[in-house]
């Protein structure tokens, strides 16, 4: 069997494994289906083809040395596992042009060395400008608040609110204005306290509303200070609380679920409870709301990249 050289989550440069095994080898292997070409200098190995990272390094082999990971593929690689993942995101200077694929998205803009870190042998740009990045170009924001909100949820408490004025001066000093105002609004919402992606979703859902805003992750606690239950999200002033309801969270708690609802309407607690549905069609979640809370939402205004 061919020997492999180590390759970058094993993507090579075409050149390299034509060197190191000789044209007839290198054929052998694509032939066999142990090597797959990824493009007409880029191959990988088939088996690791599905592979975030192994995508992400074809890319940027692919791209040339000065190309570097961005926005959600950056973030994924930061720990923000929330970033979609079936394209991989790379930037490039505006004196490059790279052959539009499908699998992979291309940001032209000119960045700073100083913000390229390398993460798993990989070009990446720093966390702050690839949310801030994310946070004002995605078109899915509750997919941006979610990374968000796991980029901060992974911080020391007290370091988040540097870490978020980080973010606005890198979302205030972007050369690109387009997407500043979405890009603040979503920042303003991150706490780093939602406990699921599913949780800032529902979060965002409340806001574009133009409900008041909730406090995630509220204690309710007793007359010796001592905490009975911690809510997902709560209206204090009005009592109200919200619960997600998570498929896997929640499918064997339905009893305990119950008596947790009746102790906290003993305690003069309206419980309201979303779950997937609600997040595809909020009508019947907007509703209850609407009842709990003594009025109608007003709609903020919409956002677009």
């Amino acid at each position: 069997m061919i020997e492999l050289p180590p390759g970058l989550h094993g993507a090579y440069p075409r050149t390299r494994l034509h060197d190191h095994l000789g044209p007839q080898a290198l054929s052998r292997a694509i032939r066999d289906g142990r090597l797959v070409n990824y493009c007409r200098t880029v191959v990988i190995q088939r088996e690791r083809m599905t592979s975030l990272h192994t995508r992400a390094a074809a890319a940027l082999l692919m791209a040339g040395p000065d190309a570097v990971l961005t926005n959600h593929t950056a973030v994924w690689l930061h720990g923000c596992t929330a970033a979609e993942t079936h394209r991989v995101h790379i930037l490039l200077g505006h004196d490059r042009r790279l052959r539009p694929r499908p699998d992979v998205a291309v940001h032209y803009h000119q960045y700073d060395p100083a913000d390229v870190v390398e993460i798993d042998g990989l070009r990446s740009m720093v966390l702050d400008y690839a949310l801030a990045d994310l946070l004002c170009r995605g078109r899915y924001r509750s997919t941006a608040l979610a990374c968000a909100d796991q980029a901060l949820g992974a911080l020391p408490p007290q370091q988040r609110a540097e870490f978020k004025a980080d973010l606005a001066v890198r979302i205030a000093t972007r050369r690109d204005f387009r997407g500043r105002r979405q890009g603040v609004f979503l920042l303003d919402l991150a706490t780093g306290l939602p406990e699921s992606p599913a949780e800032s979703t529902l979060l965002l859902i409340i806001a574009e509303a133009g409900f008041p805003l909730p406090e995630p992750q509220y204690s309710v606690r007793d007359l010796d200070d001592r905490e009975i239950w911690r809510l997902d999200f709560a209206w204090p002033d009005a009592r109200v609380a919200l619960e997600y309801d998570g498929y896997a969270a929640h499918l064997d708690k339905v009893e305990a679920d119950q008596a947790r609802d009746e102790d906290l309407r003993r305690r003069g607690w309206k419980v309201l409870r979303a779950d997937v549905s609600d997040l595809r069609n909020p009508a019947r979640l907007f509703h209850q709301l609407s009842v709990a809370l003594g009025g109608p939402a007003r709609r903020t205004h919409a956002f677009w990249v």
